[in-house]
C-alpha cells in the first residue's frame, strides 16, 4: 500500500472511532436587570390594506359556450347587419342556437348574456357601463383582470373583468380602428381620443408586463362652467371674477399643475372668457378643448406613419399659427421645444395667449419653462432666456389635487419682472387650509395676500373694473 493510501485509511479510522468533541460554554452568572430597563416589544409595522374586489361568480361553462356561439353567429349570419335591429333580436337569435344546440340547457343569465352581448356590439366590451356612468370620471385597465374607475377624486377597484388579454386586444382595437390608428407590436403605444372627446391612451405586450392597458379620461358631453368650478371649490367667487377680468385684459395665462389635476379644464373656462371677436387658434395633441366662440379654428398633432415619417409637432402647430392671423392662441400643453415659440408669439402683440404645463409651483413652472426652452436647441443665455419668460408671461394659475381628491386652484401669481437674474414672482391670492371635516374632505379656499397686482392699472385703461377690496382678505 502507498504512503497516500495508508494516511487516507488512518484518517478515516480516526474519525469514525473519535466521540466528538462537546464545546462546553463558560458560566456566566445572570442578575435580574432592574424593572426600570425592561424594554417594551416593538410593534410589528402594519402593512396597508390591499383593495378588496367582490369577485363575481365564474360563467358556466354552458354560459361561455351560449356566448361564444351566438358571437359566431353574428358574426356569419348577420355580419353587414344593422347593429341596433341585431341588439333588438338578441332574443331570437339566442332562442334560435338554443334550439340547435339540444346539449346547451337555458341559462339562468339571459339578462346578463343580452347585456354583455350589446356592450360588445354597441359599446366598448365591460367597460362599457363605467364609459356610461356620469360619476365616473377615469376607466384604467390594468390587464384583463384589474380595472380601476375614478369616482369623486377617489380610485377604486370595480368587478369589472375581461376574459383575456385578447379580450381586452378586441375591445382597444374597436377604440382605435375608427380613428385611423394602429396599435401592434410595431407599434405598441397609441393617443387617441373618442368621438365624445374622451381622452385613450394605451400601450401593450412587450411593453406592459402586466397586459394591455388601457387608460381612458373622460370629458363632460356638456363643458364645466366657471359657475361650475365655485360650485366643487376649485376657486371662490372673487377669484372668478379676477380671472375673467385677467382674460378679458388680455393678460397672457399660464395654468401649472400635476397630472390629473385639472389643468384642461380650467383652460377650457378660461378660453369661455375670449370674446366672440377674436380669432382663436387652439393647438393641442388631442383635441379636448370644447369652445363656444363662433371663430374657432382647431388645429390637432400628427404622429409618424409606420416608417417613422410625417409627424407633424406641437412646435410646427406653433410656428403655423403665427402666419393665421390669430388674436388669441390657445395652446393644450407645452412640453419641450414649442416653449421658446410660444414666448416669442406671446412677445410680439399676440396677448391673450393661454397654455398649461406640468409642475409642482409657480417657481417651478418658470424653471420647467427655462429647460423647454433649451429643449428647443437653441444655444441661448439664461439670462436671455428669463428675460423673455418676464416679458411674456403675467399671471400663472396653479393647480393641484389634493390628498382627498379634490382640484383646487393653489396659487394665482403675478409674474413682476426680472430683478437682476431672478424672475420675480408674487402670490396675489394662496390657498389657505383650515381643517378636515368629518368625511375626510379638506376645508380651506383661495384667500388674498393683500397684494394688487401691478397690471391693475392696466385693467382701469382697458375699461376692466375690479373693486379693491378684493385684494383684501374678509374676516
Amino acid at each position: 500500500m502507498s504512503l497516500l493510501a495508508r494516511l487516507q485509511s488512518k484518517s478515516t479510522e480516526v474519525a469514525t472511532t473519535a466521540e466528538p468533541a462537546v464545546r462546553q460554554e463558560p458560566v456566566r452568572q445572570v442578575t435580574a436587570a432592574p424593572e426600570e430597563t425592561v424594554i417594551p416589544a416593538v410593534p410589528k409595522p402594519v402593512r396597508p390594506a390591499v383593495p378588496v374586489r367582490k369577485k363575481a361568480p365564474e360563467p358556466t361553462d354552458e354560459y361561455v359556450e351560449l356566448k361564444n356561439l351566438t358571437l359566431k353567429h353574428i358574426l356569419k349570419e348577420r355580419k353587414n347587419g344593422d347593429v341596433d335591429d341585431i341588439v333588438t333580436e338578441l332574443d331570437e337569435i339566442i332562442a334560435d342556437i338554443l334550439k340547435e344546440n339540444d346539449h346547451i340547457k337555458a341559462t339562468e343569465n339571459l339578462d346578463k348574456l343580452k347585456e354583455e352581448l350589446t356592450n360588445d356590439l354597441t359599446g366598448y366590451g365591460p367597460i362599457n357601463p363605467l364609459l356610461l356612468d356620469e360619476n365616473v370620471s377615469e376607466v384604467m385597465v390594468n390587464g384583463p383582470n384589474m380595472v380601476y374607475a375614478e369616482r369623486g377624486g377617489k380610485l377604486e377597484l370595480t368587478d369589472v373583468t375581461f376574459r383575456d388579454n385578447e379580450h381586452v386586444m378586441a375591445v382597444l382595437e374597436k377604440i382605435v380602428a375608427p380613428l385611423g390608428r394602429r396599435i401592434d407590436e410595431s407599434s405598441p403605444m397609441v393617443d387617441a381620443r373618442l368621438k365624445d372627446g374622451s381622452r385613450v391612451n394605451a400601450i401593450i405586450p412587450p411593453l406592459a408586463l402586466g397586459g394591455p392597458t388601457i387608460t381612458i379620461r373622460k370629458f363632460s358631453k356638456d363643458p364645466f362652467t366657471i359657475h361650475d368650478l365655485v360650485r366643487f371649490g376649485t376657486l371662490t367667487e372673487e377669484m372668478a371674477e379676477f380671472i375673467r377680468a385677467c382674460v378679458e385684459a388680455k393678460l397672457n395665462i399660464f395654468v401649472s399643475g400635476g397630472t390629473g389635476s385639472g389643468k384642461t379644464t380650467t383652460l377650457n373656462v378660461l378660453s369661455s372668457f375670449i370674446s366672440n371677436e377674436d380669432r382663436i387658434v387652439t393647438i393641442e395633441d388631442a383635441a379636448e378643448l370644447q369652445l363656444g366662440q363662433e371663430h374657432v379654428v382647431s388645429l390637432e398633432t400628427r404622429p409618424p406613419n409606420i416608417e417613422g415619417k410625417g409627424a407633424i409637432s406641437i412646435r410646427d402647430l406653433v410656428r403655423n399659427s403665427l402666419r393665421m392671423r390669430p388674436d388669441r392662441i390657445v395652446i393644450g400643453e407645452v412640453r419641450s421645444g414649442e416653449a421658446l415659440d410660444m414666448l416669442q408669439a406671446m412677445n410680439t402683440g399676440h396677448d391673450g395667449s393661454l397654455a398649461t404645463g406640468h409642475s409642482n409651483s409657480p417657481r417651478d413652472m418658470v424653471a420647467r419653462l427655462e429647460t423647454m426652452v433649451l429643449m428647443a436647441g437653441m444655444d441661448l443665455p439664461i439670462r436671455a432666456i428669463r428675460e423673455q419668460i418676464a416679458g411674456a408671461l403675467h399671471v400663472i394659475i396653479q393647480q393641484s389635487r389634493l390628498k382627498d381628491g379634490s382640484r383646487r386652484i393653489t396659487n394665482i401669481t403675478e409674474v413682476q419682472g426680472l430683478e437682476g437674474d431672478v424672475i420675480v414672482l408674487q402670490d396675489i391670492f394662496v390657498f389657505r387650509q383650515s381643517g378636515l371635516d368629518e368625511n375626510g374632505k379638506i376645508i380651506g379656499k383661495l384667500v388674498p395676500t393683500g397684494i394688487r397686482p401691478q397690471f391693475y392699472e392696466r385693467m382701469e385703461y382697458e375699461g376692466i373694473h375690479l373693486p379693491a377690496s378684493i385684494f383684501v382678505e374678509k374676516e
